[in-house]
């Protein structure tokens, strides 16, 4: 992974913003950071209370999923830098002088991390067990069992008979793409990716079967909007820079520096673009309901919006700079149509509920794919030991006072069992 000097300027851009919109409290990357916020910008808790709670949240996704993840991968996962522009913003001063520091600190850090991971990866190159080879299995059963969440997400939603018909669709799907998936047309080879075409199959029955639903009348996110329609009229004010941080999200993530979350990166590593475009917009589609709803109530947005920038800064890899301009165009629509996506989500309540649905079925799939994962390089790593140590790893984490992000202990997993593994050939016990 070796950048170049305007791969290095995009990403120390996208750290430097972020971290300032952080600091002025303007957006955050952290869903779950998002309804403290006003917490602290209405005056019920302090500086340091926020700061402590911002680290509680993003410093172990940092550390234990996306660090771990990007070692040695095509890309990087937005966490180990985004969440870290949530860490630094709240932590420097809440001033003109603390917004400027925490942008000088949010470009270093990003850069530092694009170059760190070089290095890390230069000296595991050095190690006399090179577990590096082994570290990229970690994503490979990702690629595949993400045709299974639209087929969760169903279940969670409307039941397991619906659940077993999307699955049962979405394999006959994946079966008859991986069989006449290759064709010519007019001299031209067409190749459709069976992973893809399945999960399209699998989503177009997810917001069939949830468009179905019926309304009841209701107005909750109408009321929602009207209620707190002052603080969606302080996201308005910031649209220009929030566009700049979508438009500087975009051109990465052209670039192939970051990728939104482990699966579209799992996707990208194996140079299936469009298939990772597919995989973020459907992440996308699940943060919609979530993203609007927190952004009205707190008046905080994301520094990502919805996550669509990442899908438009796939689409034109090729010309960064169009991405740029596009993904600035989108997250300006995202916050000026933010009142009015929000209220017409009421007529389709399948559709809004659907978001939840997504995300924990997107959490489920992506968890167990890469504690399987994780199991399948520790014990190419260590034959006959790896799957003990994962499995181990995990349960006994379980059980810790502070445990681990889920997410993040398959990899810290490997990780530690690749250094173990070292040390012990070093002193002649391997």
């Amino acid at each position: 992974m070796e950048f170049t000097i305007f791969q290095l300027i995009s990403i120390a851009l996208v750290g430097a913003i972020g971290s300032m919109l952080v600091n002025r409290g303007v957006a955050v990357f952290n869903d779950g950071l998002r309804p403290i916020m006003p917490e602290y910008l209405e005056g019920r808790i302090t500086r340091k209370e926020l700061a402590a709670t911002s680290f509680a949240l993003s410093f172990g996704l940092i550390i234990g999923f996306g660090i771990p993840l990007s070692i040695g991968a095509v890309i990087i996962i937005a966490h180990s830098i985004l969440l870290a522009c949530d860490i630094i913003g709240i932590w420097t001063p809440d001033s003109r002088k603390g917004m400027i520091i925490s942008g000088i600190v949010g470009a270093v850090y990003s850069i530092g991390v694009c170059l760190g991971l070089q290095f890390i990866v230069d000296l595991f190159n050095q190690l006399s067990i090179n577990f590096l080879d082994s570290l990229s299995l970690v994503g490979t059963p990702i690629i595949i069992s993400f045709t299974v969440f639209p087929a969760v997400a169903v279940g969670y939603q409307h039941g397991i008979k619906k659940a077993m018909s999307t699955a049962l669709i979405t394999f006959i799907a994946y079966l008859l793409f991986a069989r006449f998936g290759s064709f010519t047309v007019a001299s031209y080879d067409i190749t459709l990716s069976p992973e893809g075409m399945a999960l399209l199959v699998g989503m177009l029955m997810m917001i069939y079967y949830a468009a179905k639903v019926k309304g009841e009348g209701g107005s909750t996110n109408a009321d929602l909007v009207n209620i707190f329609a002052e603080r969606v009229s302080k996201i308005r004010k910031n649209r220009w820079l929030l566009a700049l941080m979508g438009g500087l999200i975009a051109l990465v993530s052209a670039q192939l520096i970051l990728a939104v979350d482990a699966m579209p990166q799992a996707l990208i590593n194996e140079g299936k673009y469009t298939e990772g475009a597919i995989a973020t917009f459907a992440r996308a589609i699940g943060f919609i309901p979530l993203v609007f709803s927190t952004a009205i109530v707190t008046g905080v947005y994301g520094l990502a919006g919805t996550t669509m920038v990442f899908v438009v800064g796939l689409i034109f890899r090729d010309i960064p700079i169009l991405a740029f301009v596009l993904g600035a165009v989108v997250m300006y629509a995202e916050v000026m149509l933010l009142s009015v996506v929000t209220k017409s989500m009421d007529k389709l309540p399948g559709v809004r509920d659907m978001g939840e649905h997504i995300r924990t079925s997107l959490a489920d799939v992506l968890g167990m794919a890469i504690l399987i994962g994780s199991a399948m390089a520790s014990e190419e790593i260590a034959p006959g030991i790896g799957f003990f140590w994962v499995m181990g790893f995990y349960l006994i984490n379980r059980m810790a006072k502070k445990p681990l992000v889920e997410l993040a202990v398959g990899p810290v997993a490997v990780v530690a069992l690749g250094i173990l593994v070292n040390i012990l050939n070093l002193v002649g016990l391997m």
